[in-house]
């Protein structure tokens, strides 16, 4: 597994540079966020396209809306939380409500994003936020190659997204030769069908290392990328926990309101599996460097190890339970 750390946020300006090359509609806003957003080489290169309102999130958000309603598309570049907390009603009510065309890029997402500023800025409930509003399509890229791909998809896609972005140390999954696409999971490793792990966000790579640790004790599993949260490819995801007959999520966000619940609510209605959820068990994570963190709030590779054994175990039982009816 490729262990070079990259940008997303680098990535996601290296994006948007060549878009601001094709055409002058494509606007960068920010809150006092330029430098978080490693965007002085946008501004230095469009100076007339980039817009800092000040610490001042709402007038962010409410400012981009009425650039949408111009027939711009306005790119807000902030900390994830400031988006979907601070401007959360601007979110909803301007942007979301008159399904306006504005691109919300949240930096620092999860405890792996926001380990040098502690639990204010570590933002693990952004995306369950955003998923109980209408209208809102939003993307989660592993790394620095996906975040640049789904920059490009995103400006061609007519609606408010939210796109949410790390810390600038992201490990390296993806080459820059592979496609994104919004709407659509992806199968990205498939030993057999014993269990399947979706993962979302910068925790894949520890998914990829794990399953290979999986395998040399003859668990084989599939592992299942969801960079898109809403809207949800509910078929694709049926299918899959049809074959394999039980499922781990694994994502740096907590567990309600996120992929969990996504997996979850897929399950439920179309294909009732075992099912075991890792990541943010519904508590305010402490400080600390990014890896620690994500093995002490239950993420490491032997959390991932005991929740595969959990499911199927879970599966042989149903099983059983299935051939003595």
């Amino acid at each position: 597994m490729n262990e070079e750390i990259r940008s997303t946020r680098e990535a996601f300006i290296t994006a948007m540079l060549e878009l601001a090359e094709e055409s002058s509609k494509y606007l960068l806003v920010c809150a006092d966020s330029l430098l978080a957003m490693r965007a002085s080489a946008y501004k230095l290169q469009y100076p007339d396209r980039v817009f800092d309102v000040g610490i001042a999130e709402q007038n962010a958000v409410g400012f981009s809306a009425g650039l949408a309603s111009s027939g711009f598309i306005p790119f807000v570049g902030t900390y994830a939380g400031f988006i979907t907390m601070r401007a959360c009603e601007q979110v909803r009510t301007f942007v979301a409500y008159p399904g306006l065309n504005v691109k919300l890029i949240g930096i620092n997402g999860g405890v792996f994003g926001g380990e040098r500023e502690g639990v204010t800025h570590q933002f693990f409930e952004d995306i369950g936020i955003l998923r109980s509003m209408p209208g809102i399509t939003i993307v989660t890229p592993a790394d620095a190659a996906q975040t640049y791909k789904a920059t490009k998809e995103i400006s061609v896609y007519d609606g408010p997204i939210y796109m949410r972005l790390g810390s600038g140390r992201e490990y390296s999954v993806f080459s820059e030769d592979d496609s994104f696409h919004i709407g659509k999971i992806r199968v990205i490793k498939q030993y057999g069908n014993d269990v399947s792990i979706f993962a979302s966000g910068f925790v894949l790579k520890r998914v990829l290392d794990t399953v290979e640790v999986l395998k040399s004790q003859n668990i084989n599993a599939t592992v299942v990328e969801v960079h898109t949260l809403k809207p949800v490819d509910a078929e694709s995801i049926a299918s899959i926990l049809a074959l394999t007959g039980c499922a781990v999520t694994v994502e740096d966000h907590n567990i309600i309101g996120g992929l969990g619940s996504v997996i979850s609510e897929v399950s439920v209605e179309h294909v009732p599996v075992p099912l075991v959820r890792l990541g943010i068990q519904d508590v305010f994570p402490q400080s600390g460097e990014a890896k620690q963190l994500l093995d002490n709030y239950g993420m490491s590779s032997e959390d991932i190890i005991n929740a595969v054994k959990k499911a199927m175990i879970k599966k042989e039982r149903l099983q059983k339970e299935s051939i003595r009816r």
